[in-house]
């Protein structure tokens, strides 16, 4: 178990590399948030396609009935693709508009606690006062948050913040959306439907915005920071939790993903100079431990799932 706890907490580490990157990018470059989603998704589609095909082959060798995509189970695949796409392109919209440090921590730590409010009428999971509790907290802490960016940033930085807050409603969408409409799918095989489903999705979004002029101003450093993005948190990330997932309870492994914002915060106080202030570090530390609360009330209920 301590070998897949490691291993679900590189993958916090790895994701969290992505808002700093991705800052990186929108501070030297004419590259649009959307754009960059799509280019995440491009750059890891081989590799999930990959994955796929060896999975099928694992299954075939195991006599593990191949799964069939009928309508019923593709329409779900296909929203949590829309879910993804959208995901994308707020989180880095909300990078490039705030911080890297102050997205994340809206976008992923209200997530969770959303889902929590939200099982109540979707899912038929009531929440208990703990919760409630929770999300009061979780709304604390994000006000504390933005507090303290416009104390950093000298402004209220308003559209950066609600496309955050959207980001976090999307993430929440997608976690609810995989939970009730669970079609036994394998798990590359629906890591590589979603991911091209969303590509499929930005490339019109992308194109009619006039993203793709914006890759003109990428030197071999940028298109190295985008092949990172797309390989590193993406690809590798995900392969380590899902690999960590197999011996890791739900429970403890949706604690140790909470730790993704807080080092998206350390690194970004680090590398992007990034500064939270008293307020803002007590309110990252009243959202977190809403979102540890959420997470344990969630997979309590579902023990399947982080």
């Amino acid at each position: 178990m301590i070998r897949g706890a490691l291993l679900i907490a590189l993958a916090a580490l790895l994701w969290a590399t992505t808002g700093i990157v991705a800052k990186f990018l929108f501070t030297g470059t004419e590259l649009q948030a959307v754009t960059l989603g799509f280019l995440r998704l491009v750059v890891a589609l081989p590799f999930f396609f990959a994955l796929m095909r060896r999975e099928q082959r694992t299954l075939a060798r195991n006599a593990t009935p191949l799964p069939t995509f009928t309508r019923k189970a593709l329409l779900p695949l296909v929203a949590l693709g829309l879910f993804q796409a959208v995901y994308q392109g707020s989180y880095l919209l909300a990078v490039d508009l705030t911080g890297a440090g102050i997205a994340t921590l809206i976008a992923l730590c209200l997530a969770p606690v959303l889902v929590a409010i939200l099982a109540a009428p979707l899912l038929g999971e009531k929440p208990g006062l703990v919760t409630i509790l929770a999300l009061a907290a979780a709304i604390a802490g994000t006000a504390m948050l933005v507090i303290s960016d416009m104390d950093s940033a000298g402004r209220l930085r308003l559209g950066g913040i609600l496309v955050a807050v959207l980001a976090a409603f999307v993430y929440a969408g997608f976690t609810l959306t995989s939970r009730h409409t669970s079609t036994g799918t394998p798990v590359f095989t629906t890591a590589f439907i979603c991911f091209f489903t969303a590509a499929l999705i930005l490339l019109p979004v992308v194109a009619i915005s006039g993203g793709f002029e914006g890759l003109d101003s990428l030197g071999p450093g940028q298109w190295l920071m985008v092949a990172y993005i797309g390989i590193v948190p993406t690809c590798l990330g995900y392969v380590s939790f899902f690999s960590g997932m197999k011996t890791t309870p739900a429970t403890l492994s949706s604690i140790i993903v909470t730790l993704e914002p807080l080092f998206v915060a350390l690194l970004a106080w680090v590398l992007l100079g990034e500064q939270l202030g008293v307020i803002g570090i007590a309110g990252a530390l009243i959202l977190t431990a809403a979102v540890i609360v959420a997470s344990k009330s969630s997979a309590g209920n579902r023990p399947d799932t982080a």
